[in-house]
């Protein structure tokens, strides 16, 4: 995958229906290309135009419409009288569209005055300036293959998103993604932004748009993925995995505005640590929170315990700990994948424990502080096992 794909190919993909591999590694020498969103202002325009041509490069002009194409020609040459303009579009000849091509490509004109028939197949190193007028009617896809018509070489090249002053709530989304995702290697991401704007599509059908933008991306890529999780597994475990596990430590498990100061942030920790499937991408998330605000205080240590335990305790089908200074509560789903001799050894073994018959178990223990209530849950665990 070196390019932005479909929706519902890249949903396919991420879901496990289909393999894919990302090449991101950019040929020697290239650098990204610097994306502007401008306001349509005839300085701005003539500022990028004459910047390129003063370094001896070439400039796309994009047009995509036909039928007043000739009079950008002539507003591009009252601007700039000395320009040599080509104008190149799907409705001119064969022959003469492919002769415009060849003599740009030999540097008989300085700016090619287009439509998008340039999108794909145009590879000129000579030209490092595009400017993309009226940016905001153009899709993600479009716009980022459009972008790669240029910055082909070692020079920095420049893309120009010439907008209107007020565009659409989806226009805006699109600007500030493909403006966002300028790096080198970057398709992967931009994908994933068209994915939650434009939605996945029919998995099976043959409409390109989806409920995914009633639900949102996460929700859907969720609920996808435990469908997929059922068709394929048949373990005991696999007619319970919606359900979740609830842990209250009645502690403070929570990443301080102090040490995170950033809300956005923070809720995006949160959501990876409650998505958090392994102990290994809870321990790749809590190495991530230390190397970007430093050594965690209590209340963010709390929270990746709690989350640690969350874990340990989906195997055995409980759906919520409740622990106190009194006792711990630990409630199963119906039909819990757990011996039920395991539970009858538990209450011998832990003589305070008890099974109330409502898928309950209490086990009267005294908990000071913070870790002899983990110590506590993970004996019980341990037990369990």
């Amino acid at each position: 995958m070196t390019a932005t794909p479909i929706p519902r190919t890249l949903s396919m993909a991420l879901e496990g229906l289909r393999d894919f591999s990302i090449i991101a590694t950019a040929p020697s020498r290239r650098l990204s290309v610097n994306t502007l969103v401008v306001q349509d202002d005839e300085s701005v325009i003539q500022e990028a135009i004459l910047r390129e041509i003063r370094r001896g490069g070439q400039i796309f002009f994009l047009y995509n419409d036909v039928a007043s194409i000739q009079q950008m020609y002539d507003k591009l040459l009252d601007l700039l009288p000395e320009l040599r303009i080509a104008i190149a579009h799907g409705q001119m000849p064969e022959q003469q569209l492919e002769q415009t091509i060849k003599d740009f490509i030999h540097q008989r004109y300085n700016l090619l005055l287009c439509s998008t028939i340039i999108e794909t197949g145009i590879d000129i190193p000579n030209a490092n300036t595009i400017l993309i007028y009226r940016a905001d009617k153009f899709g993600l896809a479009q716009l980022h293959q459009l972008r790669g018509r240029v910055g082909r070489s070692h020079h920095q090249a420049y893309c120009y998103l010439i907008v209107p002053e007020k565009v659409t709530r989806d226009a805006e989304k699109r600007l500030d993604a493909i403006v966002n995702t300028s790096e080198l290697g970057a398709g992967f991401n931009l994908a994933m932004h068209d994915l939650e704007i434009r939605g996945a599509g029919e998995i099976l059908g043959d409409s390109q748009a989806g409920d995914i933008k009633d639900v949102g991306l996460s929700l859907y890529t969720n609920m996808l993925k435990k469908a997929i999780r059922k068709l394929k597994n048949s373990d005991l475990l696999d007619d319970n995995k919606d359900f979740y596990c609830e842990i209250n430590l009645n502690a403070n498990t929570i990443l301080p505005v102090d040490y995170c100061e950033n809300i956005h942030e923070r809720l995006i920790y949160y959501k990876r640590l409650a998505n958090a499937e392994t102990l290994e991408q809870l321990e790749l998330i809590y190495q991530e929170i230390i190397d970007d605000y430093g050594l965690p205080p209590d209340p963010v240590r709390n929270l990746i315990n709690m989350h640690q335990l969350r874990l340990a305790a989906l195997p055995f089908g409980i759906q919520k700990i409740d622990v106190n200074t009194a006792s711990i509560n630990l409630v199963f789903i119906d039909k819990p994948p757990v011996e039920p001799l395991k539970i009858i050894m538990l209450m011998q073994q832990l003589k305070t424990c008890k099974y109330d018959g409502k898928n309950k178990i209490i086990w009267q223990v005294r908990s000071d502080n913070v870790a002899s209530k983990i110590a506590n849950v993970e004996k019980i665990l341990q037990l369990l096992a």
